[in-house]
């Protein structure tokens, strides 16, 4: 029989707190992550359960303790941002950016779907699609190369998809303000490839270079799909999904 899931106990649920906002670029790496003392006194846990979240976080490889110190985000964490950090980060602050990260808009305009753009969108084979591209930078490093396509309609009602400038607070945010569509879930599927020259040359990746591909579908309350997004991430990155149970 079907069974509901159980609650992640009390020290991992404060884990993952802290690893999202590690993930979402809150803290940076170097930053220091909060003591056992004051996790104790935020979450109203006792002290062995904060230690315990800082511990499994120690284990997960997101931070590292320094004698007489305290806890930092580890030099070395340089996770790819999935869609689910940026749209978390733009609910709760505005922007969908960390200070490190800026994003260059390389492409807005009207396209014909590829075929599994139009097969993710739910269109007839060839359809009209706006197309917009981008560049992500870290540190002024790229680290993403992105293109995201809507149906063609959506253009006439969402006009700033078709403007080669930043959308401060997201586009998805801007697509569900002004189309009244909410977005309710997305599913993203994951693989890898060569990567092609152009994304070589936005990347600067010697040849050959084998790239990490997000596909991104987002689907509103009526479970019909939004936006598809299809990502290329650089090697040596990596992207970090979830902490689950498994007994």
């Amino acid at each position: 029989m079907p069974e509901i899931q159980q609650v992640l106990p009390k020290y991992m649920q404060i884990a993952n707190f802290v690893r999202d906002q590690i993930l979402r670029g809150d803290l940076q790496p170097g930053d220091e992550v909060p003591s056992e003392r004051q996790i104790a006194v935020e979450w109203t846990v006792a002290r062995p359960t904060a230690a315990r979240a800082l511990e499994a976080l120690r284990h997960q490889g997101f931070v590292e303790s320094r004698q007489g110190s305290g806890t930092y985000v580890r030099d070395r964490m340089r996770p790819n941002r999935l869609a689910r950090e940026r749209y978390s980060r733009s609910r709760d602050t505005g922007r969908i950016y960390p200070e490190n990260e800026r994003a260059v808009i390389l492409a807005a305009d009207y396209d014909t779907a590829p075929d599994h753009v139009a097969e993710a969108l739910g269109l007839d084979a060839g359809a009209r699609v706006v197309r917009r591209q981008r560049l992500i930078h870290a540190d002024d490093k790229p680290v993403e190369l992105s293109t995201a396509w809507y149906a063609g309609g959506i253009g006439e009602t969402a006009p700033n998809l078709l403007i080669r400038e930043r959308i401060r607070a997201g586009t998805m945010a801007y697509v569900e303000q002004v189309t009244g569509r909410q977005a309710r879930y997305a599913r993203d599927e994951m693989s890898s490839r060569l990567a092609t020259n152009g994304e070589r040359d936005a990347l600067r990746l010697p040849e050959p270079s084998a790239v990490l591909v997000v596909r991104h579908v987002v689907y509103d309350v009526a479970d019909h799909p939004l936006e598809f997004t299809e990502a290329v991430y650089p090697p040596e990155r990596w992207a970090f999904e979830a902490t689950y149970p498994v007994a």
